[in-house]
């Protein structure tokens, strides 16, 4: 099953259950200025979430754009993304836990094509705030889902949201199958995190609202919210471990590999994983209206860029190629995401302005931030980088801190990250005052 396949599989479905389909929105949040990015399919329905109405109705679907950066610096494993499509349905204060979990179920089933006694589920086991969550276990046992392959974990497992630091949050149920590697041991489950158990689908159940006083106020009418990554799903679906081995990079890794001369820059190289992630999620990002910057969203942007170009000329691409790989994305992704063809000349004219931009300093910066290594003798225990210089490689040379922090982590130093705040705000100051 391609990713394509998924989403319209996925929509159908829920049509078909009486779910109306709704446009992704951005990824910049238009209803929360507490978050950058658009991080959940529910992000974008919050207000409608808190008991606004929806002019689609109360059963909702949709494929939502999403970026988190949380996990930024892991990216060039197998496994981190920082963009990704999240599929998603919604009840509004219609259905709940019983159609909810039977829906996940037929689809998973029905249409996947798992096998009840290969899936295996988690639920709440409660705290202080609310309930254990039998009446979610009750249902999956009812639909045959053996009892043994029910789990009840904590709120660090099963509970989602807010999105932000407050708004409507609630137990969850989730949904595991597994890959094709070993048990860890007896205890082998959704729980162990050895990686053999994978989450396919998430339902929330948003019973509560919490307050700016950290407050869990009930909510006059519940909603569901489900989630399913179409990355992980298709990957799982097609029998690899990874995402960047499917159909959604093989493109851009085909054209990473012809720009840079170098067959190894495929799908198990992390360089090549860091530049098809980053510009993937770039294009995303330039096509919603962000621009570079130096200040939140565009800071993003800009280090996802930096960061793919550092990486690209290390693979050995020494030409312009940032464009080129947009225009792959947005060939790819056009169809279903149109504003990727109606922006696609901004996408690739930000991407080549970026790029040349960083790569006239890229070398000089590289060659400084080299010869600051070379003053520390081998025999010093604690190799640092002082917050002043970090701060002269972003003034002078335009790297961004982080990228200094991960050229210094590759070469067994540390950066005074304390230091080069102080330096940021004395610039800030002096810049001021004129």
């Amino acid at each position: 099953m391609t990713a394509a396949e998924l989403r319209r599989q996925y929509i159908q479905f829920f049509k078909s259950h009486a779910h109306a389909e709704i446009k992704s929105a951005p990824l910049v949040p238009e209803n929360d200025p507490t978050c950058l990015f658009t991080t959940a399919g529910m992000h974008p329905l919050v207000p409608y979430l808190l008991g606004e109405k929806h002019p689609a109705g109360k059963r909702l679907v949709n494929v939502q754009k999403c970026l988190r950066t949380g996990d930024i610096d892991e990216v060039g494993d197998p496994f981190h993304l920082t963009f990704f499509e999240m599929l998603g349905n919604w009840s509004l204060g219609d259905y709940f836990k019983q159609e909810a979990i039977a829906m996940s179920f037929e689809f998973l089933t029905g249409v996947l094509g798992f096998d009840k006694d290969e899936i295996k589920v988690t639920c709440f086991a409660g705290d202080e705030n609310a309930p254990r969550d039998e009446e979610a276990a009750d249902i999956w046992r009812q639909l045959g889902i053996p009892e043994a392959n029910i789990y009840f974990l904590g709120k660090e497992d099963n509970w989602w949201g807010p999105a932000g630091q407050t708004g409507p949050c609630g137990p969850d149920t989730e949904m595991f199958v597994a890959v094709d590697q070993p048990d860890c041991g007896p205890e082998c489950g959704p729980a162990c995190g050895c990686g053999k158990w994978v989450e396919i689908w998430n339902d929330v159940f948003m019973q509560y609202n919490k307050t700016a006083e950290g407050k869990y106020v009930p909510l006059e009418h519940p909603n569901v919210d489900t989630g399913m990554g179409v990355e992980r799903v298709t990957a799982l679906m097609q029998g690899v471990q990874s995402a960047y081995q499917t159909e959604l990079f093989s493109a851009i890794f085909a054209e990473i590999q012809r720009l840079s001369g170098n067959a190894k820059a495929n799908h198990d190289c992390r360089g090549a994983r860091i530049v098809a992630e980053h510009l993937r999620a770039a294009s995303f990002l330039i096509g919603d209206g962000v621009k570079c910057s130096n200040v939140d969203q565009g800071y993003v942007l800009r280090r996802l860029i930096r960061r793919a170009v550092r990486e690209a000329r290390q693979l050995g691409i020494k030409e312009s190629f940032s464009s080129k790989i947009a225009a792959i994305v947005c060939q790819q992704y056009g169809e279903f995401y149109p504003e990727l063809q109606h922006q696609q000349a901004a996408i690739l004219a930000e991407l080549e302005r970026e790029e040349e931009q960083f790569s006239k300093t890229l070398e000089n910066g590289t060659r400084e931030f080299n010869k600051l290594i070379a003053r520390i003798p081998e025999f010093v225990e604690k190799k640092q980088i002082s917050g002043k210089n970090a701060f002269n490689l972003y003034e002078t040379y335009g790297f961004p801190l982080e990228l200094t922090v991960e050229m210094a982590a590759e070469r067994g130093f540390v950066v005074d990250e304390a230091g080069f705040q102080k330096a940021y705000e004395k610039h800030q100051e002096l810049s001021r005052a004129g």
